[in-house]
């Protein structure tokens, strides 16, 4: 009965999907432009390495005061990322932008190179390391809060990058920071960034999300935008929603229950999955 139960337990053991999941590696990333190397965490399909084909790619930002691994660690469910890596055959990349860089290139700071950092180093290193499709129609980009404003930025001032963008609770219009209680916190966060300019907000206007309506219009990426009902961020959403309208930029827009948390933001992630899936190709 004791070795019955032993072939069971062993057949049960090997059988069992944890042994075929997606693997993560940590990429080193080497940035010319701010003269150090970052990590990027890159999830692998349980199929990339029984296959010889090319994959389509996912870049994964996080947001403000996080780093490249917290999609990995601070979800509730901790396979979510590798879960749908592995549901869609997807390569889903997840490279460090810093607490506070919010993915632009700093004028005033080398040592804050975001934008070039993320469409010039982070994705030809992983084109370079792995088998993807290195080409545009195969390559989405999406994020949290900070990673959404990032993922939106990013697409729109390189739509020759990405086939296809997204945002999870957006920091979609950055003056919007300075008006809250926190404005003394945010100063000082975005000296590295806006040095002596960062109490002006005239300077994170410039840089907002809203003020690139005109260039997400010409570019006619495909877009994906929610937000929490009871998320912080709700009305600079809606706002972008209704210019979006206005200027007839398709777009899919979803408000849902939840707040400016990890449970909302890893139910929203894989309604992004499914939607750039319909979009990339594998060819």
């Amino acid at each position: 009965m004791k070795k019955l139960k032993s072939v069971i337990y062993w057949c049960l053991f090997f059988s069992s999907p944890f042994l075929f999941a997606a693997k993560v590696d940590t990429l080193q990333v080497a940035s010319i432009a701010m003269h150090k190397t970052y990590k990027a965490a890159v999830v692998l399909p349980n199929s990339y390495t029984k296959s010889k084909t090319a994959y389509p790619v996912l870049y994964l930002l996080h947001g403000a005061y996080g780093h490249f691994n917290d999609w990995l660690s601070r979800t509730p469910n901790k396979e979510v990322v590798k879960n749908l890596a592995d549901q869609y055959d997807l390569i889903i990349v997840m490279p460090e932008g810093e607490t506070f860089s919010f993915y632009l290139d700093s004028p005033i700071n080398s040592g804050s190179q975001f934008e070039t950092f993320i469409t010039k180093e982070v994705i030809s290193t992983v084109d370079k390391t792995y088998r993807t499709i290195a080409d545009k129609r195969a390559r989405a980009i999406t994020g949290l809060s900070m990673g959404g404003h990032g993922a939106l930025y990013l697409s729109a001032k390189h739509p020759e990058l990405f086939c296809a963008a997204g945002s999870m609770s957006g920091a979609v219009d950055m003056s919007a920071m300075l008006n809250r209680e926190s404005s003394a916190q945010v100063v000082q966060l975005m000296k590295p960034v806006f040095g002596d300019q960062s109490a002006n907000q005239e300077m994170y206007v410039k840089y907002s999300v809203l003020q690139l309506i005109d260039t997400i219009k010409s570019n006619k990426l495909p877009l994906i935008l929610d937000c929490g009902v009871d998320d912080f961020l709700i009305e600079p959403n809606r706002e972008l929603h209704r210019r979006l309208l206005y200027n007839k930029i398709e777009h899919d827009y979803t408000e849902r229950p939840g707040a400016h948390t990890w449970e909302y933001w890893e139910n929203a992630l894989p309604f992004h999955v499914l939607f750039f899936n319909k979009i990339v190709s594998r060819k």
